[in-house]
């Protein structure tokens, strides 16, 4: 049996299923030699033109650039760089529309051209044969060589993916698409350097055979390629009949070797390697020229086209420039500009798109030429699309189940093996462009296992962070027992203890003794505690049948506690009140002070206005000492006879208190009554302190004209310090004796009576020696004349202070020993408070009412 490589030397071919005969429309383009397309103002180089990865900008907008110099790089053998097709300036580096299906932009260099088109230092190797296959391929790659067939795979990959996995060789010529004759006009006027472009991937390879297939519609190309080979070259050129597509890798391997490629796979898997016409002429010119694929050849084509045929066009060229040139006329009602055949291209969004490596035809065609497709009609199951299929697909299925968005299902019917040639939708009858649904279909089936990828992949990489972060941890662990293992061992040794050990067993001992403390009881609550067990001992001897259980116990401590609160509450307020009032105080007496100035200065020019007459008409017209001295005593003792008579009203109306006040009403009341009672006092000492001042700052200056001004302003100032003073004491003393009273519920009542009027007594005996003090200071000074009037009135307000300390000093003690007669056995102590806190406010009030009473006598 012969082998594979016999039966194709003996001109075997075999055939592919499916493939249709379109018109072919190549006599509108191949009738003319290849020109150049010349330098367009501006060419427009996307990042990616190929299969891969993009690579990376090695320039800059402003950089100047020559023809041939790379602008990206990469070191993968997926990414291929690009190249300045021409000398000029970069311009920009910024978003532009590509050539591409979706229409879309993508990353793009622009240049523009400085027409000079001057070239770079080149890299050759026109001794290829003595090269290392592996530097010969890194060259191809540097040199962004792509596959120029349509699909833009990266040369140097795949010459990589066949060293040693290959023994043919197939150069594809075929060129089925209709329109399309840029490898047809390459191969009749470039045929010398196609063929050494295939000697170089013989070189590179080592295949035990080459094969050109081309199709029998291209007979001066058949001719000129033979014309080039030579016996010793070993290269085949089979001619394979025309039938579209069998000029797509798949089915021309099977055509020429027989050998099918399996599903998603590629030639390589059954031995076999393929090029394009196109890319062996580009590798050519790479290796021995050193000049890297900086343009290529373009069919331009369609009766909307004035001269029709096929240019080298610089990559990076926009159509709209090719279409001005060479003469492009649009059809009025649908003019349209298609990349690629009439069955494999795609329409363009607007002619401002650039040429890039796998643009090989631009197809211009007019309405009656092409005509559109109107509407999708229904698909009417006459299978014709499964029989013109080249793969052997079901199109029919696929279309359905890319069109319900059921992708697994299309998977399962093998839709990646589409090579989307447009045969089947081609032959529809019902005009249903399948094409474009598996198009979109791989789009989306190809994005969702992009994000599987990557979700993959973080998975991935987030489990790598928490085994990490588990080492580091038992790390730690480690280094931690480790270390407290070392401490150990060099206190045994030492003879020492573990500190650490030592201090967890103090917080130890620590919370162990104060779980075994009992809560200390406050004296307040123990005497409560006390009064209610005495109160449920009564009520247990009095009761002719079985109690109840009393809570009354707890729920007295839960009031001694909110009436503690709600006192101190008060207490709060109150002190704000009375530094308010302190401040009103200081301020009164600043004025005051004024005042005594004012009149001392008024008095001294009035006795320096009449000296000898000032001294006989004062002492006997306007002021006399004596009667000044009486009218004072008798005020002091108007005023005191009213404050004992508040003092035992004060002291008897606690009594008269019933035990139907409710407790918290009760303690509320109280702590208002001691924070109005202040305010009253400071009020009533701030009068006194006023009229201190009339009494004793004018009565000198009018008994002589030697009065200094200024010691009456200082003897004004020391009297009202004294009398802050008293006060304040006063006040003082009031508080620390109101409390405790409050405090205690076991006093007997009988004794507390007996103290209370005991304190009455004292207090009435006080005042009445204050009262008998303040009359006999003033009587000297009414029995002769020759006493100093300046003496008698300072001597005055002196008695008037120590009357009032001795009346604040009395009111204290009757407070503090009128509010035990109030407590009984049965009595609530805050009542008893609250009625204490009424009768010091009744008390207070009385003594601002004396103290008006004695201001208005002094002023008549």
């Amino acid at each position: 049996m012969l082998s594979i490589i016999e039966q194709i030397k003996q001109g075997k071919l075999w055939d592919f299923h499916g493939g249709i005969h379109p018109a072919e429309n190549k006599d509108l383009s191949n009738k003319s030699p290849i020109v150049n397309a010349g330098i367009p103002q501006e060419l427009v180089l996307p990042l990616k033109q190929h299969i891969g990865s993009k690579g990376d900008i090695i320039v800059a907008v402003g950089d100047k650039v020559q023809k041939g110099q790379p602008l990206t790089q990469g070191d993968i053998a997926m990414c291929v760089p690009v190249h300045a097709p021409t000398s000029g300036t970069i311009t920009a580096i910024e978003q532009r529309t590509t050539a591409h299906p979706s229409g879309l932009s993508d990353l793009c260099i622009v240049i523009a051209p400085d027409q000079q088109d001057t070239w770079c230092d080149k890299t050759t190797y026109a001794d290829y044969e003595d090269r290392d296959p592996a530097e010969l391929i890194d060259a191809i790659r540097l040199n962004g060589i792509a596959g120029l067939g349509g699909a833009g795979f990266p040369t140097a990959r795949k010459l990589q993916g066949g060293l040693g996995n290959v023994d043919i060789l197939i150069i594809n010529a075929a060129e089925c698409e209709p329109y399309i004759t840029a490898d047809d006009r390459l191969m009749r006027d470039y045929a010398e350097e196609v063929i050494e472009g295939v000697r170089i991937l013989r070189h590179i390879i080592s295949p035990k055979l080459t094969i050109i297939g081309i199709e029998d519609n291209k007979p001066e190309a058949i001719q000129a390629l033979e014309q080039h080979v030579k016996e010793d070259d070993n290269i085949l050129i089979r001619v394979v009949p025309t039938k579209y597509p069998s000029g797509s890798s798949k089915q021309l391997v099977k055509i020429l070797t027989g050998r099918e490629v399996p599903s998603q796979s590629r030639s390589t898997s059954v031995g076999v390697i393929m090029q394009n016409v196109g890319t062996a002429f580009a590798i050519k010119r790479a290796i021995i020229d050193g000049e890297p694929l900086i343009e290529r050849v373009v069919t331009l084509t369609g009766e909307a086209f004035k001269e029709r045929g096929n240019v080298f066009a610089m990559l990076g060229t926009p159509i709209a420039y090719l279409l001005d040139k060479f003469g492009y006329k649009a059809d009025k009602k649908h003019p349209r500009v298609i990349i690629g055949g009439s069955l494999m291209g795609f329409t363009l969004p607007h002619s401002n798109v650039p040429i890039t490596k796998m643009t090989n035809c631009i197809l211009a065609p007019k309405r009656k030429e092409l005509p559109l497709h109107t509407y999708e009609m229904a698909c009417i199951r006459c299978s014709a699309c499964a029989d013109v299929c080249p793969s052997s697909l079901l199109p029919q299925q696929l279309q359905w189940y890319a069109k319900d968005q059921n992708y697994e299902k299309c998977e399962e019917y093998n839709l990646q093996d589409c090579i989307e040639c447009g045969a089947c939708a081609y032959v529809c009858p019902s005009e249903i462009p399948l094409v474009q649904y598996y198009r979109q279909a791989k789009a989306e089936i190809w994005a969702r296992s992009q994000d599987e990828i990557n979700a993959e992949r973080a998975r991935q990489r987030f489990e790598a962070k928490q085994a990490r972060m588990d080492r580091d941890k038992a790390e730690r662990e480690n280094r931690f027992k480790k270390a407290a293992e070392t401490r150990r061992e060099e206190m045994a040794k030492t003879g020492g203890d573990d500190a650490v050990a030592a201090a967890i067993a103090r917080v130890k001992a620590k919370q162990a003794a104060a779980q075994n403390e009992k809560p200390e009881v406050k004296p307040a609550v123990a005497a409560a505690i006390a009064a209610a067990k005495a109160k449920q001992a009564a009520s247990a001897q009095g009761a002719t049948s079985e109690t109840l259980p009393d809570n009354s116990e707890m729920a007295k401590l839960r009031e001694e506690r909110k009436r503690q609160a709600r006192e101190r509450k008060a207490e709060k307020e109150a002190g704000e009140s009375t530094t308010s009032a302190s401040s009103n105080d200081s301020k009164k007496d600043a004025v005051a002070a004024a005042i005594a100035r004012a009149k001392a200065k008024k008095a001294q020019q009035a006795s320096e206005q009449k000296a000898p007459v000032a001294d006989t008409a004062v002492e006997n017209a306007e002021v006399d000492p004596k009667k000044a001295a009486i009218a004072a005593a008798v005020a002091r003792a108007k005023a005191k006879k009213e404050a004992q008579q508040a003092q035992s009203e004060s002291t008897s109306e606690p009594v008269a208190e019933t035990e139907t006040v409710d407790p918290k009403k009760a303690a509320v009341a109280a702590a208002v009554a001691r924070a109005k009672a202040r305010k009253a006092a400071q009020q009533a000492q701030a009068q006194a302190q006023a009229q201190a001042q009339s009494e004793i700052t004018p009565e000198p200056v009018a008994e002589t004209e030697d009065v200094d001004p200024k010691k009456a302003a200082v003897a004004a100032a020391v009297a009202r310090a004294k009398a802050r003073k008293a006060a304040q004491q006063a006040e003082a003393q009031s508080e620390t004796t109101s409390e405790p009273a409050a405090e205690t519920e076991t006093v007997d009542p009988k004794k507390a009576a007996v103290a209370a009027a005991v304190a009455r007594a004292k207090a009435r005996k006080a005042a009445q020696q204050a009262q008998a003090q303040s009359e006999t200071t003033p009587e000297p000074v009414a029995e002769t004349e020759a006493v100093d009037p300046k003496k008698a009135a300072v001597a005055a307000a002196v008695a008037r202070a120590k009357a009032r300390k001795a009346a604040q000093q009395a009111e204290a003690q009757s407070e503090t020993t009128s509010e035990p007669v109030a407590e009984t056995e049965a009595v609530d102590p805050k009542k008893a408070a609250v009625a204490a806190a009424v009768a010091r406010a009744k008390a207070r009030k009385a003594a601002q009412q004396a103290a008006k009473e004695q201001q208005n006598i002094e002023e008549d």
